[in-house]
């Protein structure tokens, strides 16, 4: 009896037992295509346990172990399934089931989105290999060669597929830029119009615009940077081309508008694209006279990024517009009242009187004579030649030739040149032993004030 119940009892676990390793077997699948199974149907959980479980008993196998990468990547593991191709690799052995170009395709993908360039573009160069009419692996072994700085590999293999897909409007783009970056703009301009022909590419109508602004062609430019401009992405930079583009056109007041879009759109204060747009916005504002506006920007500059540029040097020069009313009216009145000051500066400063009076690039030119209590004596009273210049570079010494020219042409026996900014050296010497003075920023400080 007691014999009888210790079988009963054995019989019965025995097929307890039994059972639990039929279900287990059949839930998670011991070999390598009940796995890959489970991971075409999704179930990528069941399959990474299926595949660890059989890696546990054959930790060689080079099948199971890539069933447990792909698994990763439909579980959204991309680092753990690179993990687990590397050991593939590594190993030598790809395994009966690996097909080897579908495993280093994905290889390569993974080993670039985790920026291991040189081991993405060695895998690259063997699917080459593996398939060498396949255009997406010249174009993805190109863009890694540029970024190794290797323009001429990068060309080679973006030319090859360009000539395999020619079509693929990725791919023209990419050749385009790369061309660009090469300085082979013959072969850029129309790689970059093929990329259009084909599809809408702000980055496309960007390397095009400066194509045609280095090309000065710049009506052209500015159209094409508008278009580049309508991506958010290319906003920033194709506003500040554009304003670029209107500023070589001498035109600062064209300008501001694309500038003052482009400082809007700044989010992030000291990337060189915002802080190139304040700076042109700056010089724009100052041509225009509009100084305070561009003491603001520089302002910002200086608070983002110190020694950028000359903005130290641009806010010590325009310092005084801070408290000298008096000067801050000579730099940014309009050109009328700009001449009307010049004129009450001559008259109250050097007690002449001013008898002519014209606008010249950046400045006025006066024709004055003495009057009683003239600074300047003679026996008659002898016109003189005075040009007030208000712009942000020293005078050279070309401007002060061309006065004394023109004073001798005119009978003048002497001239004088004030300057808001001070003069070059090579100005200062010229005038030294000629019949010419000169004014700087601190004598025409001294001038507004007496006036």
């Amino acid at each position: 009896m007691t014999f009888v119940i210790v079988v009963s009892i054995f019989i019965a676990t025995g097929s307890g037992f039994l059972l639990f390793f039929i279900i287990k077997s059949i839930a998670l699948p011991r070999r390598v295509e009940g796995i890959n199974e489970l991971v075409k149907r999704g179930r990528a959980q069941t399959a990474i346990k299926a595949a660890k479980a059989l890696l546990a008993r054959e930790p060689k196998n080079a099948d199971a172990r890539y069933m447990l990468g792909k698994a990763y990547l439909v579980d959204k593991k991309d680092d753990l399934a690179l993990a687990e191709f590397k050991i593939i690799t590594e190993s030598g052995n790809l395994g009966e089931q690996i097909p080897e170009e579908e495993f280093r395709r994905e290889l390569a993908r993974l080993f670039a989105k985790n920026k291991q360039s040189e081991d993405a573009l060695k895998e690259y160069v063997l699917l080459i290999r593996l398939n060498p009419q396949k255009a997406d692996y010249y174009y993805e072994a190109g863009k890694l060669f540029t970024e190794r700085n290797r323009l001429d590999m990068g060309v080679n293999y973006l030319k090859k597929a360009a000539e395999l897909s020619p079509r693929n409007p990725e791919i023209q783009l990419e050749l385009g830029k790369m061309l660009y970056k090469s300085k082979n703009v013959a072969e850029a301009k129309p790689a970059l119009e093929r990329s259009l022909k084909l599809k809408y590419d702000a980055a496309a109508y960007y390397y095009l615009g400066k194509i045609q602004k280095d090309g000065k062609d710049f009506q052209d430019a500015i159209a094409t940077f508008e278009k580049a401009a309508r991506d958010q992405g290319f906003r920033l930079r194709a506003l500040l081309e554009r304003g670029g583009c209107y500023m070589s056109l001498n035109a600062p007041d064209r300008a501001i508008p694309d500038l003052e879009r482009a400082v809007r759109g700044i989010t992030v204060e000291n990337a060189q694209e915002s802080l190139y747009a304040r700076y042109f916005l700056a010089m724009c504002y100052e041509k225009t006279r509009n100084m305070d506006k561009a003491l603001a920007q520089w302002d910002k500059i200086h608070s983002v990024k110190q020694g950028f540029r000359d903005v130290e040097a641009k806010l010590a020069q325009y310092q005084d517009l801070r408290s000298d009313d008096a000067v801050k009216d000579f730099l940014s009145a309009n050109q009328q009242g700009f001449m009307a000051i010049c004129t009450k500066l001559i008259e109250a400063g050097f007690s002449l009187q001013v008898k002519q009076s014209r606008s010249i690039p950046d400045g006025g030119e006066f024709v004055a004579i003495e009057n009683d209590s003239a600074k300047w004596r003679n026996t008659r009273k002898m016109p003189r030649l005075i040009r007030i210049y208000r712009i942000p570079d020293p005078v050279d010494d070309s401007k002060i030739r061309s006065i004394l020219d023109d004073a001798k042409a005119q009978n003048m026996g002497r001239a004088a040149v004030i300057s808001s900014s001070g003069f070059t050296g090579a100005a200062l010497e010229y005038a030294e032993s000629r019949s010419v003075e000169l004014f700087n920023k601190e004598k025409l400080q001294l001038l507004l004030r007496q006036t």
